[in-house]
């Protein structure tokens, strides 16, 4: 599968890789517009000033018909109810054994309206799953392809937007719908306060056709703050350094919310949601292990799979994402380990037959400026 923004990746000399099935841009090792790429330079743009991502691949769900956002709520483990129409909420998908199908982000227009953004490889699924228990008058459709996702991310965000004639005033996880003065052609964009970095920004989702327009003008707006276009390899470290989990490595169906640290997205006191009974039984006995976040004491860099060790050799877990840090300048990682570990306890890393040694910490590693 292609972003509409493919051709323009291929003309930048974008470093591409598969993910979730689509062709998306890693880094842009040669820069864009004049400007230095590469993902170190990328990242630090968006801690720093400003950075763009394609992030067309991820999915796009509509669920319409009266009661949609209560049927919704049955579906997933966060409480719909806390928030209102024009707000959005982090959401789990889960299976009846408290297994997640995938995490996604979901927003309400209306009690009859809500959108969902699941990841890309797990779009069919959630859309098949929420169309099987959907009743009548109910409408669930995968519109994958129907919007594009550019994602604004940085400090100077807001200002990018509001050189494009755009003053929105959103709070956090909120969203409009709105056109941009002067380029109304480019028919309605849905701006949310959303991210994946850390900082402050925005999700814009256009229509699929008019991705193209709108990327080039976000493009030509940010190189005026030093901006950068960005690569999913940044993305990758942005959201390490935060703490983030991403579907496949510290969520899965195997990995459930309480194992990861995600209870914080799972209302039990909800009256019935998926997962729900398998949920609480594992709350109250308590997870075999738990997601911890680990800062590396040496130059030893962590990566998925690599075992975490105790400091008399026994094994204790495993890392699910791990990345040197470039604001940090050392390696990190998320690892699921047994709970008695805890933040100030020193563990090891098996770097490819080297013991690194490693300090498990609270993530975020950075701070958060979301806000």
């Amino acid at each position: 599968m292609k972003s509409p923004l493919y051709d323009w990746h291929q003309l930048a000399s974008a470093k591409l890789a598969d993910f979730g099935g689509w062709d998306m841009p890693i880094e842009y090792p040669k820069g864009v517009a004049g400007f230095s790429g590469g993902t170190l330079a990328e990242h630090a743009a968006v801690r720093e000033r400003v950075g763009i991502f394609d992030v067309s691949h991820l999915g796009k769900i509509s669920v319409k018909g009266a009661g949609s956002t209560a049927f919704v709520n049955t579906m997933v483990t966060n409480d719909l109810n806390r928030i209102a129409p024009g707000s959005a909420q982090y959401n789990l998908f889960c299976n009846e054994d408290g297994g997640v199908i995938d995490d996604l982000i979901v927003y309400e227009f209306a009690d009859d309206d809500i959108f969902i953004i699941p990841n890309a490889s797990n779009c069919a699924k959630v859309a098949e799953g929420l169309a099987e228990k959907a009743p009548s008058g109910i409408e669930v459709l995968n519109i994958h392809q129907d919007f594009a996702v550019l994602a604004l991310q940085g400090p100077d965000s807001e200002k990018v937007l509001n050189n494009l004639g755009l003053t929105l005033n959103l709070e956090y996880m909120s969203f409009t719908k709105t056109k941009l003065p002067g380029y109304e052609n480019l028919g309605d964009v849905i701006i949310c306060r959303t991210g994946y970095s850390g900082e402050f920004g925005y999700e814009l989702l256009p229509d699929w056709n008019s991705a193209e327009s709108l990327w080039k003008l976000l493009v030509a707006e940010i190189a005026k703050f030093d901006g950068r276009v960005c690569g999913l390899g940044a993305r990758d470290t942005l959201r390490t350094e935060m703490g983030y989990p991403l579907h496949g490595h510290e969520l899965s169906l195997d990995i459930t919310p309480v194992q990861a640290s995600a209870s914080w997205a799972v209302v039990l006191a909800k009256e019935n949601f998926r997962g729900k009974a398998a949920l609480e039984a594992e709350k109250t006995a308590g997870a075999k292990r738990v997601l911890r976040a680990l800062k590396c004491n040496d130059r030893g860099i962590p990566r998925a799979g690599m075992s975490v060790l105790d400091n008399k050799g026994e094994a204790i877990g495993e890392v699910t994402s791990g990345t040197f840090s470039p604001t940090l300048k050392i390696g990190i990682a998320l690892a699921l380990i047994k709970p008695e570990f805890k933040v100030g306890d020193l563990v090891q890393v098996d770097v490819r037959g080297r013991l690194s040694s490693a300090t498990v910490v609270k993530a975020p590693f950075v701070a958060s400026h979301v806000r």
